[in-house]
């Protein structure tokens, strides 16, 4: 027996979650994760980091659409604040000064807190910089750590009790039609919906096709974490993220150790990423250029996949063929601090709305986020092609 509901949503990272959070106010819905939980890919290897200055200004407006929700979730939503106080040093060599002037103003037009730093003032923060590497710098004061799983399980817990239905261990084998729904057949058994969300992440374009929808250029890339013992002698608990401005590095602290990446795009297929010895190797070396820190150790290493479209902006919202084939991917390596607000437009978008205002107060609009405009790419290129 088929199980039917009004909506299905394939994937049960953040997106997945969130979108089940708001969409579950006013219709059924059942979340599928292949996984034997959710959140286990790129949604549980984040960096963890809240930061209104980071990705492009369709990012940055949507961050900061978000940032209510975050700073003050839904009475019972989480145990403990989802935020906490950690600011965010970019810093820059002399070839990079002028990247970094011009970062600055670009980020103080959107979050006017953000301020220039002496090298003296950024070394004072975090001493293990380097005199002879740092130039300049400029400081974040609000940025914040984000509690990644208070978050998700947050969205989870409040879309159960909404009478959302939470299945792991449920892998998509195929999507087809029965009697004018979408039924989607999984290893936990086949389920009908009229609407389909596709929150997959990397695999996106991988559920559309099995639909029949055309993809919309999705593209993994790889990212790589590790951690290194505190350098010894030294409380690193108040340490800001510190952030190259040429996105060659970033460190912070974590758990009593030093988070560091050196920031990888490696282009992927969608799978389980892990680390590469040889980007671990980078990342030391990067952290030793900029900082007195030796790696003599690395205590755990990991990677995820930050997947994007050819603009770098989410892709959000009804395909323009199959409007009943919702879009909720792309979301790049801003996922975390972003879901809040892009949950939020799924959710409204699907009920027949348009932009909730505070999203469109920040200067968001449809043709931001919408399939269409990916659509519209591809058919350009190909006249100019032909």
């Amino acid at each position: 027996m088929s199980e039917q509901t009004e909506v299905i949503i394939i994937g049960g990272g953040m997106a997945g979650a969130g979108a089940a959070y708001e969409i579950s106010r006013d219709r059924k819905v059942v979340l599928l994760e292949r996984e034997s939980h959710c959140g286990y890919h790129t949604t549980g290897r984040s960096a963890a980091s809240f930061t209104e200055n980071y990705g492009n200004g369709v990012i940055r407006r949507i961050v900061l659409a978000s940032r209510a929700f975050l700073t003050e979730p839904p009475a019972g939503f989480s145990d403990y604040p989802l935020l906490s106080k950690r600011g965010m040093i970019t810093v820059a060599r002399a070839d990079q000064l002028d990247l970094l002037r011009e970062d600055l103003a670009a980020a103080q037009a959107l979050v006017p807190s953000i301020v220039a730093m002496t090298p003296d003032e950024a070394i004072a923060r975090v001493p293990v910089l380097r005199r002879d590497y740092l130039a300049g710098a400029y400081i974040e004061p609000h940025s914040m750590d984000i509690d990644v799983n208070g978050l998700h399980q947050g969205f989870l817990r409040g879309a159960r009790a909404r009478g959302a239905r939470i299945v792991t261990k449920a892998g998509v084998k195929g999507i087809g039609r029965q009697g004018g729904q979408w039924r989607v057949e999984t290893e936990a058994g086949p389920i009908l919906a009229p609407l389909i969300v596709n929150a997959a992440g990397a695999w996106g374009d991988e559920i559309a096709a099995m639909a029949g929808v055309r993809p919309v250029g999705l593209q993994p890339k790889r990212r790589t974490a590790f951690n290194i013992p505190a350098p010894v002698g030294l409380d690193i608990t108040d340490w800001p993220l510190v952030n190259d401005i040429g996105a060659e590095f970033y460190f912070k602290p974590d758990a009593g150790q030093l988070f560091v990446s050196p920031a990888d795009a490696t282009p992927s297929a969608p799978m389980d990423a892990f680390a590469e010895d040889i980007d671990v190797a980078i990342g030391a070396e990067r952290l030793e250029r900029a900082t007195t820190i030796e790696v003599q150790r690395v205590s755990r290493s990991w990677a995820g996949l930050r997947t994007f479209v050819a603009d770098g902006s989410p892709v959000v919202g009804p395909d323009d063929e199959f409007p009943d084939f919702v879009w909720l991917v792309g979301q790049g390596g801003y996922g975390i601090k972003t879901s809040p607000a892009l949950s939020r437009v799924c959710a409204s978008l699907i009920a027949g709305g348009g932009l909730p205002d505070d999203v469109a107060r920040q200067g968001v609009s449809l043709d931001d986020l919408t399939p269409h405009r990916l659509r519209n790419v591809t058919s350009e290129a190909s006249k100019v092609a032909s």
